[in-house]
């Protein structure tokens, strides 16, 4: 088994373009293969299911458009460390899933299970490495760790894709959406605005996390990521000190773009109604 020398964490929140960086990072074959390992959480034993994003939010039209979903999918379930006795053997085999043969660790993590995430950690290490303060833990068990964020800018229609990936369980190109053929999407201003706030608030917990590890993170913004995409992997690799980075092939995407017509019509919707809102 190959041993990571050099890990990163990718820390985000959904719907940034995460997954097209770590397509276009696996695809190098030197920058480890991040996924989301650790997207079970402790207090479930389940990836957060929709109604989860919505906890503390007062409008019952909210769960009445998502409906009950709790089943766990085919590539979610790759995920899931019940399959193994013991976490720490889950954790030895999600390292060797995301490191290539030259020994760099990726892995995605998103802020609404980082505390799950952490807690797997202690249940892994033995003695007193369980009690270390988080930065420390993280690190002690990724070595020579490097973070790097993934935000975007336009926060609402961050929310809006985030709000139509709940609904249909769908978040990339790739997967086939749950719902049944000719079943419509629902707008709904309150669930929208709720996933605003909510990705604010990550996004804040994930600063505030870096403030208490004295680090400053590779920030990679989505709309940048967009116009620069070849240049952005090879600055990321050259951050990570691979001396592949100016030489070797980067492919082409190869997601496309879930937002269309009806992304930007719910977009402009929110944002009228929310001046008018403020005004009424």
């Amino acid at each position: 088994m190959t041993t990571a020398h050099t890990s990163y964490l990718i820390c985000s929140t959904p719907r940034t373009g995460s997954s097209l960086l770590c397509d276009a990072l696996t695809g190098t074959g030197v920058a480890g293969r991040p996924e989301e390992y650790f997207q079970f959480r402790a207090r479930t034993g389940f990836p957060r299911r929709p109604q989860e994003y919505f906890e503390g939010a007062g409008d019952p039209e909210i769960f009445d458009i998502l409906g009950p979903r709790t089943s766990v999918g085919d590539v979610e379930a790759r995920y899931d460390p019940s399959r193994f006795e013991r976490y720490e053997q889950y954790l030895d085999w999600a390292v060797a899933a995301g490191t290539t043969p030259n020994g760099v660790f990726g892995a995605k993590v998103m802020w609404g299970y980082f505390n799950g995430f952490v807690t797997g950690l202690r249940w892994a290490l033995p003695g007193r490495r369980q009690r270390l303060p988080v930065p420390d833990l993280v690190q002690s068990v990724f070595p020579n760790l490097t973070y790097i964020t993934m935000s975007r800018r336009d926060k609402v229609r961050q929310a809006v894709s985030l709000w139509r990936a709940l609904q249909t369980w769908s978040w990339s190109s790739h997967q086939k959406p749950d719902r049944a053929a000719g079943e419509r999407l629902t707008y709904s201003h309150a669930a929208i605005a709720h996933l605003i706030r909510e990705i604010e608030d990550h996004e804040l917990g994930w600063r505030s996390f870096f403030r208490e590890c004295g680090v400053e993170p590779f920030d990679v913004v989505y709309e940048d990521f967009a116009g620069r995409y070849e240049d952005t992997i090879r600055d990321i690799l050259r951050h990570l000190g691979l001396p592949e980075a100016d030489t070797i092939a980067i492919a082409e995407a190869t997601r496309r773009k879930q937002s269309d017509g009806l992304s930007r019509r719910w977009a402009e919707r929110y944002k009228a109604e929310s001046v008018r809102f403020a005004h009424a």
